[in-house]
């Protein structure tokens, strides 16, 4: 018997944890055990779970990336300007979702905020604590933010998951892993190479739990709240759905026409058999022969370009997580009552740039990369959780998007190398 798909999984989960949720309520009992901590039982272990690959994943994915690509002979003036096509597409992408979410404001139902609706922690206290917690990460400037980029001890960044600093390392560690002798070059490269794919496999082997760990979330929050959870979580998806669209089908565009003299609509046309792989696979790795095949026979571009270009994108280019990283960072610090000042926002594109970085082309590792923008800002990881209800939809919504990126700058960069294509403007 064919296994189901991860997302039909999760959606069957979903259906069940509704129905669950709605019969058990709060005050069910099994043998004298509460059926309600069952939930929340199942669904603190998936969490915990997550947690747990954090920052080994992180800085292994980014280590390997970064060594990869300083080592690569065509980093110069081609590597210069497919980095920083990367770099601009992901910011104008998390600028699109912050205004976007801050228009929107998913997380404020009739004025007030979410939390209780969303069963996240509303008592006085806790949300106090929080809110202490993020003033306590704000800054009188934006100095202080790239001063927490460094930090005075990696291992206990590491242990207090001060993501931003290990990030900022993992960077250096990656780019000048590449200026040591040979020898000792290949020993690191090799470890951290064994590091990441077993990362990789621990990451898709506890996401093999995805759907016992949502049923037990969605069916705690639906045991105390019934169906007020779905109002903010269905803004919420919808204002992920519509700035995603407008990056792809907006931003994008513009920039092919106006930067790769490129005709969008014709573009769109031919590669929209890979965004369809992209959107059903949720894996941009997986999505990357289909990519380098379409965008070499059918748009024209040469085997130099694309070779390079192309796995370069599918490692470092993530438009799409990064937007929804901002989205759902913002969406959990509304729903807590808390508004982000223009430091705090500020820090939350910068670590959403960065964290995109290393996202590995895998599904649902950005719900990896949300973890280290919440514990950047000082959010509680408790509303992880929810955005686990509508996570498996949008992850491959943002896949097509990462790819149909990637082989934007594809074009984009042929077309400033001097190259014909088969979609230019008319």
């Amino acid at each position: 018997m064919k296994k189901l798909a991860l997302h039909w999984q999760i959606i069957i989960a979903i259906g069940l944890a509704v129905a669950a949720g709605m019969m058990s309520g709060t005050d069910a009992s099994v043998l004298g055990i509460s059926i309600y901590a069952i939930y929340t039982f199942i669904g603190t272990l998936f969490l915990n779970a997550l947690k747990m690959i954090i920052v080994p994943l992180v800085l292994s994915s980014i280590i390997t990336g970064i060594s990869g690509i300083g080592s690569n002979e065509n980093l110069g003036r081609l590597g210069g300007k497919t980095i920083l096509f990367y770099a601009t597409t992901s910011l104008l992408a998390i600028l699109v979702g912050l205004a976007a979410v801050n228009i929107t404001s998913p997380g404020i139902v009739d004025g007030m905020p979410a939390a209780e609706q969303l069963n996240l922690s509303t008592n006085a206290a806790d949300l106090a604590a929080v809110q202490e917690k993020v003033e306590g990460r704000s800054a009188s400037d934006i100095s202080d933010v790239f001063l927490r980029m460094i930090p005075t001890n990696i291992v206990d960044a590491a242990a207090q998951g001060q993501m931003l600093g290990l990030i900022f390392f993992a960077l250096l560690f990656g780019f000048f892993m590449t200026r040591i002798g040979k020898d000792q070059r290949k020993v690191l490269k090799d470890f951290w190479q064994g590091v990441f794919e077993t990362m990789m496999l621990i990451t898709m082997w506890v996401m093999k739990f995805a759907p016992i760990g949502v049923f037990g979330l969605v069916a705690k929050t639906v045991a105390a709240t019934g169906f007020a959870a779905f109002q903010p979580l269905l803004i919420f998806f919808f204002t992920t759905l519509v700035a995603l669209a407008i990056h792809a089908f907006i931003t994008l565009p513009i920039l092919l026409k106006m930067v790769g003299g490129v005709s969008p609509p014709l573009f769109l046309k031919k590669m929209f058999p890979v965004m369809l792989t992209a959107f059903s696979t949720a894996s941009s790795s997986a999505t990357l022969p289909l990519t380098l095949e379409t965008v070499e026979k059918e748009v024209g571009v040469s085997n130099r370009t694309t070779s390079f270009v192309l796995p370069l994108g599918a490692t470092i280019n993530m438009d799409g997580t990064a937007l929804y990283e901002c989205v759902a960072a913002m969406f959990i610090a509304q729903a807590y009552g808390i508004e982000l000042s223009f430091v705090q926002q500020f820090t939350v594109v910068m670590v959403a740039l960065l964290t995109s970085i290393g996202v590995a082309g895998i599904p649902a590792a950005s719900l990896v990369a949300i973890t280290v923008i919440l514990g950047v800002i000082g959010l509680p990881l408790e509303g992880l959780g929810l955005l686990l209800v509508t996570d498996r939809i949008l992850d491959m919504l943002r896949t097509a998007v990462n790819v149909y990126s990637d082989s934007c700058g594809a074009v984009i960069i042929a077309r400033t190398e001097g190259e014909e294509t088969r979609v230019a403007a008319q």
